[in-house]
């Protein structure tokens, strides 16, 4: 399949694993699309990396499960051994898995996964483009670099992905004229255009949605909610986000979704585990043709001491996603029921 300049794109068909929770429509035009959406994924890092990888993911696949599941990929996929980080440092920290860990996040069903953050480019040129090969040959599609939009296609609907991190080596989020850009041309080839932001500062203390800019380590990490309201103004259907390291409230804006932020999703010593550290969420949204929200599900998650994610039944994740939201948000949170659906005030 060819792609326009700027822009990774793949076929969804009947009878692949991203299909087969597809919903079968005779309209001729484009039908309903449900995405699966998690927070920052890593793997481990080598050579520290988990004892059975192909399995790691087992206990949260079967709720991950859609047509179209992203992930933040919280690293690189190489076997480069330069990193930016200086002999000896304490204090800085570069990702990187092998290149064949795609076809794990593949075989879990991951079909989207983003680069715009600040571990995309934790080996340089190298790799980026390791990493590019290797989603690539997984056949996941890639979206956050420089320009670059993911496209994934379900029956007749094209879903567009656009991806953003305060950082110029990526789809900068500080640059709202080049987002306004990227966004409409996403429109222009797409049904839906969703938009993933990886913004704001780091920490259980940075749980809040604060409207104001953010910064952490010295670095301007964005106005994640002047960003995400941008996105929503300028076209996007839904905005989801992570980076924070911690779960954030979910508000609705002029009828739209915004996630901001899913936490942790997964890693193997690579994140804090402490407190509400330890809390993650699958969020699954089913978007008409036209990108309206539909309905929505939050599925928690919890992690064992090493970072392996689970289904956590109590419910914890959503309970304080529930709590950060009504003090967020007041009459424009987003409520999640008992049973983990999504509820937004408009449709309440």
């Amino acid at each position: 399949m060819t792609a326009s300049r700027g822009t990774t794109s793949a076929a969804t068909t009947a009878g692949s694993p991203a299909a087969a929770n597809a919903t079968t429509t005779t309209s001729q035009g484009p039908g309903p699309v449900t995405i699966s959406a998690v927070g920052d994924t890593d793997l481990g890092n080598t050579p520290d990396l988990p004892p059975d990888p192909s399995t790691y993911l087992q206990p949260v696949e079967s709720a991950l499960a859609a047509p179209i599941v992203f992930g933040n990929l919280e690293g690189t996929l190489t076997n480069a051994t330069t990193s930016k980080c200086a002999a000896g440092s304490t204090e800085c920290y570069a990702f990187r898995n092998p290149p064949s860990y795609a076809q794990i996040y593949r075989a879990a069903g991951f079909t989207v996964m983003n680069s715009a953050n600040n571990h995309s480019h934790d080996f340089g040129a190298q790799g980026v483009a390791d990493t590019t090969a290797a989603l690539t040959s997984a056949g996941i599609v890639q979206a956050g670099l420089p320009g670059e939009i993911g496209l994934v296609t379900v029956g007749k609907t094209k879903v567009a992905f656009v991806d953003f991190a305060p950082y110029a080596n990526v789809n900068n989020l500080l640059d709202f004229a080049t987002a306004k850009t990227l966004i409409a041309q996403a429109k222009a080839e797409a049904n839906i255009v969703v938009v993933y932001m990886h913004a704001g500062a780091e920490g259980a203390a940075a749980d809040h949605v604060t409207g104001q800019e953010e910064y952490y380590v010295g670095e301007d990490r964005g106005n994640a909610k002047a960003f995400a309201h941008a996105a929503i103004d300028d076209g996007a259907n839904m905005v989801i986000a992570s980076g924070p390291h911690v779960l954030r409230g979910m508000e609705d804006y002029e009828g739209h979704l915004i996630a901001y932020s899913l936490g942790n999703f997964a890693g193997y010593q690579n994140f804090s585990t402490d407190g509400t550290l330890d809390l993650g969420g699958i969020l699954t949204v089913t978007l008409s043709g036209e990108g309206t929200f539909e309905s929505g599900k939050f599925t928690s998650t919890t992690f064992s001491s090493v970072g392996q994610p689970s289904v956590d039944p109590s419910g914890a994740a959503a309970s304080f996603v529930n709590q950060l939201s009504n003090q967020d948000f007041g009459a424009a949170a987003v409520t999640i029921l008992p049973s983990g659906q999504l509820v937004l005030p408009a449709a309440g």
